[in-house]
């Protein structure tokens, strides 16, 4: 009979990375149209660390509760109705965002449509930092602003989690692709396909970028003017933070740019063009660090410094040389 308890990353109020804390907790089981994944590897997004500091989910969710989205693992079992998994099978994805998934667990259950095959040829930690990043510049770029071959498309903060992800989305898209970046990052950049670089600390980005036809911007702030002055007349801003009262909506009238709010959600059929894009060699996730779950308040700490190159990954089981026990920094391109 399988243990009707497992561990989990809890927190019971809300603060900074201390309030996090492993315990042990109620398995769940998959109810019908679900699945039941052993959580092999956690993906750590700054919706993480923001849910965290708030004490509450972006759906309202109450403490106590156990943060994370997304998910690398196998199928331990399934419910009633399920016919796309069997127990043993390989997954990934990012279920059930923005409401609770608890992906800071040994297991996590949710509905089977939330998840797809992992990729052939990425391994439970390079997968776990794929799903939301990918899944988020995909619905930016393809669903949202529709990337077409030769449009000029600038990504800002091109090497974070979800911009390292779309530099290479819209390359595959055949866009011409400017990326921000300071400068110690050019060289990769240019590597995953951008065909312009510029330091975003020292450049004026509104006067090194023009006619632009798509701009992705996770920043926002006083970065959606710089954004705005970046756009063709009729081009696409596509804001990651909700357009607020500080946004500079005459000035986005006036240019004659559409501006639009996208908020990530889960896509079974994104995360298989995802996993395509993977499988053609032209999609690769970039892990900067890898720490066991127990330091998952090192892992919050390092995200929130906002230095990052690609992802930061939680191993939740043992995943032998590439994810074991103790921390790694910075080795991804060395073994991707």
């Amino acid at each position: 009979m399988p243990d009707p308890t497992m561990r989990a990353v809890c927190q019971d109020t809300a603060g900074g990375p201390e309030v996090l804390r492993l315990v042990e907790t109620a398995r769940p089981e998959p109810g019908r149209g679900e699945i039941l994944v052993r959580v092999h590897a956690a993906g750590v997004n700054p919706a993480d660390w923001k849910t965290r500091a708030r004490g509450v989910f972006p759906d309202g969710g109450p403490l106590p509760f156990v943060l994370g989205w997304d998910v690398s693992g196998v199928v331990a079992a399934v419910g009633d109705g399920v016919t796309v998994f069997r127990p043993g099978d390989a997954v990934y994805g990012m279920p059930c965002f923005p409401h609770p998934a608890g992906a800071y667990a040994e297991y996590v259950a949710a509905p089977a449509r939330h998840f797809a095959p992992r990729p052939q040829g990425l391994d439970h930690i390079r997968a776990a930092g794929l799903p939301l990043a990918g899944l988020t510049a995909w619905q930016a770029l393809v669903d949202t602003a529709d990337v077409r071959p030769g449009q000029r498309v600038l990504v800002h903060a091109a090497a974070g989690g979800v911009g390292h992800l779309a530099v290479q989305i819209a390359k595959a898209r055949g866009a011409y692709v400017i990326g921000t970046a300071s400068a110690a990052k050019h060289e990769l950049l240019r590597e995953l396909g951008a065909d312009e670089v510029v330091d975003h600390r020292t450049q004026d980005v509104s006067r090194a970028v023009r006619d632009a036809d798509v701009v992705l911007d996770p920043i926002g702030g006083a970065n959606w003017a710089r954004s705005l002055r970046c756009l063709r007349r009729g081009g696409t801003l596509v804001s990651l933070l909700p357009l607020t009262d500080a946004f500079p909506a005459a000035e986005a009238a006036e240019a004659g740019v559409e501006a639009v709010f996208m908020l990530v959600e889960p896509d079974r059929q994104g995360l298989l063009e995802i996993s395509r894009l993977v499988a053609s060699g032209a999609l690769r996730v970039l892990v900067d660090a890898v720490l066991p779950w127990e330091s998952v308040a090192e892992a919050h700490r390092l995200g929130e410094q906002g230095r990052t190159t690609g992802k930061i990954v939680l191993s939740v089981a043992d995943q032998g040389p590439s994810g074991g026990s103790g921390r790694t920094r910075g080795a991804w391109h060395r073994d991707l």
